[in-house]
């Protein structure tokens, strides 16, 4: 039997008896980490650890590490990182020495993630920057350019698969411009399709190939004023998997923001019916986590085509002189300001 088509996250620092019953059960096909589960690289490791002893196999677990903001695990037993707007400072001045950053960080932050059992990482974030746009993206995106934030997208994908760890591109198909945090309420972007196809689809179109990809709680008054991207079959199928051309596998953001209504049940089963290949809930909160798994489906078909394609970017990392590696690094901020 398949796994259920469901990211699942856990409440604290271990597993508990009735967490490790219910996710037997659930049988999610993987896992996600938040700071609150994290303390120490020999606790991460455990708990990571118990996670794929739960469900019986070596599940994905994925974390949100993209340096500066939003980083899961940081000091002191893990660097902190830059936000990805600095890369994006270099490439104005010298854009080979960029690339070589983006992907130098990228590796060094995969091999951090595979240390204590994590093998997926929901980064990069593709965004266009918009200064008109709500600060939610800000400085995690690159760049107010398609072209660069899709040719420093390519850099960190190719980290990621150096360190080998699954990059999980975001938030399709762009939430750069959005009025508001889909963390707290529901945005609108009112751009015209031409707009939208010309900035910010295009990073996402530029890298289709990527292994998986997060949706975005935005509605996009162009394409579907009635619904946001998530659970939009009109976003979904004509947009992600038609314009953009991607047939990677599609997962939600999390299906816990306030950007989303209605049960649980009825938000997984609103997201698969539009078209999204796997549900992500985060906050471990177990009433929600009973809907989300109500919900969601054994995996088949396409969804399971694309989540066995997603597993094997899961490769052995190419070997890095992390010390070395690290030193580089600060050169080419260094060199790229002097």
């Amino acid at each position: 039997m398949t796994p259920r088509a469901c990211i699942l996250g856990c409440s604290g620092l271990a597993l508990d008896a009735e967490e490790r019953a219910f996710f037997r059960d659930a049988d999610p096909w993987g896992f996600i980490v938040f700071r609150r589960n994290v303390e120490n690289p020999e606790q991460l490791r455990a708990l990571t650890s118990d996670l794929r002893d739960a469900v019986g196999r070596d599940a994905l677990v994925f974390v949100d590490q993209e340096g500066g903001r939003v980083q899961r695990l940081t000091e002191p037993h893990w660097r902190k990182r830059r936000p990805a707007a600095d890369f994006g400072a270099i490439h104005r001045r010298d854009p080979q020495r960029a690339r070589d950053a983006v992907k130098l960080n990228h590796h060094l932050m995969a091999l951090e993630l595979r240390e204590v059992g994590l093998d997926a990482d929901c980064a990069p974030v593709l965004e266009v920057c918009d200064a008109a746009g709500d600060p939610i993206i800000g400085d995690r995106a690159f760049s107010p350019s398609p072209d660069v934030v899709g040719e420093l997208g390519r850099a960190a994908l190719a980290g990621l698969a150096a360190g080998g760890v699954v990059a999980v591109i975001k938030h399709m198909p762009g939430h750069g411009r959005a009025d508001a945090d889909s963390h707290e309420s529901l945005p609108r972007i009112t751009a015209s399709c031409r707009t939208l196809e010309t900035t910010d689809f295009s990073p996402f179109k530029a890298l289709a190939n990527a292994p998986a990809a997060m949706t975005a709680h935005v509605v996009y008054d162009a394409i579907d004023p009635a619904a946001p991207a998530t659970t939009s079959l009109n976003v979904v199928q004509d947009v992600i998997r038609g314009r953009i051309g991607f047939d990677g596998l599609l997962m939600t953001d999390d299906l816990s923001m306030k950007a989303l209504q209605g049960s649980f049940e009825d938000r997984a089963r609103d997201a698969i019916a539009a078209g999204c290949d796997m549900l992500l809930h985060c906050n471990g909160v177990r009433a929600e986590m009973d809907g989300v798994v109500a919900g969601a489906p054994r995996l088949d078909g396409d969804a399971l085509r694309r989540a066995d394609r997603a597993l094997g970017f899961r490769t052995t990392p190419e070997p890095l002189d992390k010390e070395t590696a690290e030193a580089r690094l600060a050169a080419l901020f260094a060199d790229a300001a002097a």
